[in-house]
């Protein structure tokens, strides 16, 4: 089996720490010998279901124990795993389960209810046991006990997480497992991590920044303590009872905690155990730092920049986010990066233009979306002219990130914008069209719609959407509509209604989104 896979993580932690702690979530525990046990018993049912190599396992479950069980478990065999948020709507999964061809759903009991309202006819697995013949975790930890063993290749595909893209439908990337290895080698690295860490899992584990809080607890064996952030107060008490010392966060997690001026923070000394905050997913403001800083007084603060395509481009040292706090920082280990602008020129100190990764931790493509990758994976030939291509090799790829960004005189980088209108709110990208195509199908009585972001400090961007009717429509009607059919993330924050909407002047079919912007910022 090959080294780079994180089935050989597993199985180093359970060789040297079997009776450690791995997992912790509320008052329940779990050794890495209990953990390795339980993953190999999924693991053992699942390739007993005969299912094609790289056969497409999707997970759509709260967190849990449970969880983290069945993605390490899909990823001890030759399949591969789709994350599903539980933010989804039922239609919104269903264009994944179809778009990838989903063969089995691993769920929980809370989320039964929207697989049964979707056209799916593959397996379905649930954790606890349920009432209709259906085969359960609590089944499958009784009956399977025969020994494990799997032989995994480090380029096989792990792991498909989906996004929304600038069609307006989610797409799928896919990352291999030598691409999650190096990703848990490189964080492990610039944070200093150790076996007696404490890793906040308070991220999601739909894409890789969540999924990494994992990956990393397996490379250096140490501890993860689950958590499902709700309230402040919860979060603080889960990082002083589980003594946690490093917490992967967004910049919304950060201002949930401290959205609130009139609520008691606990004492900064009750924090001295933690050692390491990390954000990323979104831009990072001066009072996000000056809080956690307040709060975390022991704390480092890594502000970090990723992509979709590859695991992360940048980190900003802890020592230069008081002094340049707007920077998302300089390249990380094994990563090259170069602004370039129309002609393909290198740009010159703070000139704006095109980010394009170059070297570790891209990913393995787009899932089913040619022209996706034909826009965002080229040649590292569109670096000729910055780069000596040294015996005309150009079969290496490189990413044009679409983000615009511009380096200082130091060589620390700044993000601008991105290239497309995509909107980045609470962590996620939220396309306008996805928005805009609900409203479209649902609404009739709405004649135009446009849907945009406006700066926020506390969210990044929140969601305005325009329309135009021939009466106007109760705000509580419209929200209720788009509350059936889009995740919670995704519904705008404020709705507003205007008799006709601009149009471009080159383009009379394309609604001045700019115009509209100016106009509300102007009020």
């Amino acid at each position: 089996m090959s080294i780079n896979c994180i089935r050989t993580l597993l199985e180093n932690a359970v060789s040297t720490h079997s009776d450690k702690t791995a997992l912790v979530y509320n008052e329940k525990t779990m050794t890495y010998g209990e953990l390795f046990a339980k993953v190999n018993q999924v693991a053992f049912y699942l390739k007993e279901l005969d299912l094609p190599k790289d056969s497409r396992i999707g997970i759509y479950s709260s967190k849990s124990i449970e969880q983290v069980i069945a993605i390490l478990a899909i990823m001890s065999t030759d399949y591969i795993l789709v994350p599903l948020t539980k933010l989804l709507k039922p239609e919104q999964v269903e264009y994944i389960i179809n778009d990838c061809g989903i063969k089995c759903i691993i769920t929980d009991k809370q989320q039964l209810e929207n697989i049964e309202e979707i056209n799916y006819s593959g397996k379905v697995i649930s954790y606890q046991t349920t009432d209709n013949d259906m085969a359960s975790f609590e089944e499958i930890f009784k009956y399977y006990n025969k020994p494990y063993q799997c032989n995994i290749n480090s380029y096989s595909s792990a792991v498909i997480t989906y996004s929304f893209g600038m069609s307006g439908r989610p797409k799928g990337i896919v990352i291999s497992h030598r691409n999650l290895i190096d990703s848990a080698r490189v964080v492990s690295q610039y944070l200093s991590l150790e076996q007696d860490d404490v890793i906040s899992g308070t991220l999601i584990f739909n894409l890789d920044y969540g999924l990494n809080q994992i990956f990393c607890t397996l490379y250096k064996k140490a501890t993860l303590a689950l958590h499902l952030f709700i309230l402040p107060e919860d979060f603080f008490n889960h990082v002083i009872n589980d003594k946690v010392t490093v917490m992967p966060l967004m910049p919304v997690n950060i201002s949930q905690m401290f959205e609130d001026s009139g609520q008691r923070t606990p004492s900064a000394e009750l924090f001295s155990h933690v050692k390491t905050i990390t954000s990323s997913g979104g831009n990072v403001t001066e009072k996000m730092i000056n809080d956690c800083k307040n709060t975390f007084s022991a704390a480092k603060f890594y502000s970090m920049h990723g992509l979709t395509e590859a695991f992360r481009s940048t980190y900003l040292d802890p020592s230069q986010v008081k002094i340049r706090p707007d920077s998302i920082g300089k390249p990380i280990a094994d990563v090259e990066l170069y602004v370039i602008n129309e002609d393909g020129k290198e740009c010159a100190v703070r000139e704006v233009g095109e980010m394009i990764h170059r070297g570790g931790y891209i990913y393995k493509g787009f899932w089913n979306a040619p022209e996706q990758n034909a826009l965002r994976f080229k040649s590292v030939d569109i670096l000729k002219d910055v780069i000596d291509l040294e015996g005309q090799l150009t079969d290496e790829i490189v990413v044009a990130t679409g983000d615009y960004v511009y380096k200082d005189e130091e060589g620390y980088f700044y993000f601008v914008s991105r290239h497309d209108d995509m909107i980045k709110t609470r962590g996620f990208r939220v396309s306008p069209y996805e928005v805009e195509s609900v409203v479209a199908k649902n609404i009739p009585s709405i004649n135009q719609c446009a849907v945009f972001g406006i700066e926020n400090e506390l969210i990044e961007e929140e969601i305005i959407m325009v329309y135009s009717a021939a009466n106007e429509i109760s705000e509580q009607e419209i929200l209720f509509e788009l509350k059936n059919h889009l995740a919670s993330y995704m519904i705008p924050s404020r709705v507003i209604y205007k008799k006709s909407l601009p149009l471009v002047q080159t383009d009379k079919n394309k609604i001045d989104k700019d115009e509209l912007k100016l106009e509300l910022l102007s009020v």
